[in-house]
């Protein structure tokens, strides 16, 4: 069978920056590669148009043809004239998809593997009727656009995969005629790289510690509410760090604060309307605690490793999240994790059996969590025990694969034709 996934237009698919989605690709593709010929779609950048690719996998990386100014004009006239969101138009990166439709028509690819955007479907399904087309929903947006609108996309799609029970759910829950369709992926782990530090130095006293926090810095994931917390512990605990490793860069509201019904998330706007969120988490540091708040940006793989290793906690304090790479990276490494009871982290965590949960928004909360940890270092070495033999029983990419293979072969032996 040959398959393609089309990465989304933003996607960085290749070392050392990826992103979550590029990296669900990249450490996939060439385990599907091992019993499958496989392609990977992405839009062409400068870093990704050097890339050579992995043995076994193809790498197609797509050139912009509609020039920028025309394109924001088109999307400006649909925003004013639909409810649809602009990223949700049938325009949005129109000439990325229409090249990756007709590149997969002119190679028979046998099955379409997409993520998010579901405006992608019809220009795939068009121009490929025989293949197989699997939908990969890393969020909520099934559930909170247009439901006329997004059924009407969703006819053409043969599987419809969520990264966790919690968002397949909801998928089924609103679209109940597709729910046979639907199915939950896991996102995976490097065991072998993401691996326990040989020795941790334990923390003298209880009054030593590092926090750590992984991901895009953006005001969805509650990073100002863990400055926050750490504002609140920081006197108990004057030797105790936090590190902020991740992007620098804020997603844009309409991607998710402004679709949320839940009131705390819409309630980001007010940060957003501040202005920069790197400047506004700057002024939430006192001038006395500059120097153990750092934000690092983004970084490799390897280098965020050696940064997991080293925390004694890693703290995901998000408003909304599907799954929680972090916390499976972090407890891959033996370190403990406290997360938000958002999303598909309560699933990660066992409902906070491999991790403490707390309420969002809430740094009251997340403080007393954090100081529950640092001052019980039996504790700690506890849930990171438990969450590495939580990552080694079912986050693992090969079994990840297993499940992703499974799948494939289900809609295999429905045979061709096109979705009605």
């Amino acid at each position: 069978m040959k398959i393609a996934f089309v990465s989304q237009p933003m996607d960085m698919v290749v070392p050392p920056y990826q992103n979550s989605l590029g990296l669900w690709t990249y450490h996939l593709a060439p385990l599907i590669a091992q019993a499958h010929e496989v392609l990977v779609y992405a839009k062409r950048s400068k870093a990704q148009n050097a890339y050579h690719g992995q043995d076994s996998v193809q790498y197609r990386f797509i050139p912009p043809v509609i020039p920028n100014r025309l394109l924001a004009a088109a999307l400006d006239k649909f925003r004013r004239k639909n409810a649809l969101p602009v990223f949700a138009s049938p325009l949005y990166s129109l000439d990325y998809i229409y090249q990756v439709a007709r590149d997969c028509r002119q190679r028979r690819v046998d099955l379409i593997h997409l993520y998010n955007f579901t405006q992608f479907i019809p220009v795939l399904r068009r121009l490929n009727p025989r293949a197989k087309i699997v939908l990969h929903m890393t969020g909520e947006w099934l559930t909170q656009l247009d439901p006329a609108a997004i059924q009407h996309r969703l006819q053409a799609a043969d599987l419809i995969l969520g990264p966790s029970d919690y968002i397949v759910e909801k998928i089924r829950a609103r679209f109940p005629q597709y729910a046979g369709r639907c199915a939950t992926v896991y996102n995976g782990v490097l065991t072998e790289v993401f691996t326990p530090p040989a020795q941790k130095a334990d923390t003298p006293n209880s009054r030593t510690g590092k926090l750590l926090f992984v991901g895009r810095v953006s005001p969805e994931k509650g990073v100002h509410v863990l400055v926050e917390a750490f504002r609140q512990i920081a006197a108990q605990f004057p030797e105790t760090h936090l590190d902020i490793a991740g992007p620098l860069v804020s997603l844009p509201r309409e991607f998710i604060v402004d679709l949320s019904d839940d009131p705390q998330t819409a309630a980001l706007a007010r940060i957003y309307e501040q202005g920069d969120y790197t400047a506004y988490l700057h002024s939430l540091v006192p001038d006395p605690l500059r120097d153990r708040v750092r934000l690092l940006g983004g970084m490799p793989q390897p280098d965020l490793v050696q940064h997991y290793q080293a925390a004694d906690l890693l703290v995901n304090p998000s408003f909304s999240e599907s799954f929680g790479m972090s916390l499976i990276e972090a407890m891959s490494c033996e370190t403990p994790v406290i997360a938000t009871r958002v999303g598909g982290m309560v699933e990660v965590t066992g409902n906070g059996e491999f991790g403490l949960l707390v309420e969002p928004g809430d740094p009251a909360a997340l403080a007393a969590a954090i100081r529950e940890l640092l001052t019980d270092e039996p504790r700690r070495r506890e849930l990171g025990k438990k969450g590495r033999a939580r990552v080694l029983s079912t986050f693992t990419w090969p079994q990840i694969a297993q499940s992703l293979l499974r799948l494939y072969r289900g809609l295999r032996k429905q045979g061709s034709g096109t979705r009605n």
